[in-house]
């Protein structure tokens, strides 16, 4: 492996058209992990398998120390504790979460960065208290038009020393939805989760979640930081200032059937029945259909109704194997109309590649005597 340019996680502006990834994409990879696709069979995503990215280092904070600090453009200013962040109204969601970056890897030329696959996904019970009431509190001006999420994550990106920062616009950081979250899966957050406590938006791709959240500031002109300005853009190329990432395209995804190969992950099958399940969600509506398709043909799925308004759907069919090769996929639409594409959707920074999981399995007869 060469040690290539560093790309948009490690830096900005680089790509590769070998399929051999670089020791840096090989390090971010082994700090930042994917959800196995076995892992879609549970309705939450068992503990260690959702996926991870973390920026720069995992802080360690104090919990005793540790304060958040709602300031800026506001007519009071709040400085609260974990324990008075509990006392407040608590609220449990079912949500969904994905990177921003899934599907990276696929893409050709690939963008040099954490090279997803397609397991950045994980869905978890997150408890935390409703942020808007919080900001209700502090009096927002009227003319604050945004609200800037640090965490306590620090480190060199682009070549600029920074805290990961991002914003929402104020009626988005307002939905009421969007949580203060300090539990997942009815235990404290992790460390590497965020520790002691988290931002939650349902239904954007993960990066607008600022982990290890250390302050809440009022503004009255745009972010202009990093993460806002530079990273987490659908470009054409370097020089397109490209169209901010926001919420979640619709995806569907299935478990792969039968037994894999371990290394190169094929998928073997006995001949007959079988029962293909899957998950499929989406930020921009509840999904409302699933197609599967079999070497070209396709046919609907069975669409199970989602645990939350955030959170994916089952879905699944039938599908009687005959010996052979087979090309498997499928392919979601959602509310909104959205569909995804049978082809990768190419952009500069690798987001948003939501192109339909298509996948061989070779199916043999069964064994003599089954």
């Amino acid at each position: 492996m060469s040690r290539g340019a560093r790309g948009p996680m490690a830096g900005h502006s680089a790509l590769s058209t070998s399929r051999l990834i670089t020791r840096d994409e090989l390090q971010l990879a082994s700090r930042n992990h994917a959800a196995p696709l076995e892992a879609l069979r549970w309705p939450v995503t068992p503990p260690g398998m959702h996926y991870l990215l973390i920026h720069f280092d995992v802080p360690q904070l104090d919990p005793e120390a540790w304060r958040l600090r709602v300031h800026g453009a506001v007519g009071h200013e709040l400085e609260l504790d974990l324990a008075e962040l509990a006392s407040r109204p608590r609220r449990s969601l079912t949500v969904t979460l994905e990177c921003a970056g899934n599907g990276r890897s696929r893409l050709d030329p690939r963008p040099l960065s954490q090279p997803w696959d397609l397991g950045a996904f994980g869905t978890a019970a997150w408890t935390g208290t409703p942020l808007g009431p919080l900001l209700a509190e502090a009096s927002l001006d009227p003319d604050a038009v945004e609200l800037v999420f640090t965490g306590a994550d620090h480190g060199v990106q682009g070549g600029v020393e920074q805290d990961y920062a991002r914003s929402l616009s104020v009626a988005d950081a307002c939905a009421d939805d969007v949580l203060l979250a300090y539990e997942m899966d009815g235990r404290p957050l992790a460390p590497q989760h965020g520790y002691p406590l988290r931002l939650l938006v349902p239904g954007w791709y993960g990066m607008a979640s600022v982990k290890w959240l250390a302050s809440i500031e009022a503004v009255r002109t745009p972010f202009a930081g990093y993460q806002q300005a530079v990273a987490y853009h659908y470009q054409h190329d370097a020089a397109d200032a490209g169209t901010p990432v926001s919420r979640i395209r619709v995806r569907s995804l299935l478990v792969p059937p039968g037994m894999p190969d371990f290394m190169t992950r094929q998928r073997l099958l006995a001949a007959g029945p079988v029962l293909l399940r899957g998950r499929a969600w989406s930020g921009t509506g509840p999904v409302v259909r699933v197609d599967v398709g079999i070497d070209g043909i396709w046919s609907p799925a069975q669409l199970e109704p989602a645990a939350g308004p955030q959170a994916w759907q089952e879905f699944s069919c039938v599908w009687v194997a005959a010996p052979g090769t087979h090309r498997v996929a499928c392919r979601a639409w959602d509310a909104a109309g959205s569909v995804q594409p049978l082809e990768p959707e190419w952009n500069y920074q690798g987001m948003g590649n939501n192109a339909v999981q298509a996948f061989d399995v070779e199916v043999r007869e069964p064994a003599s005597g089954a």
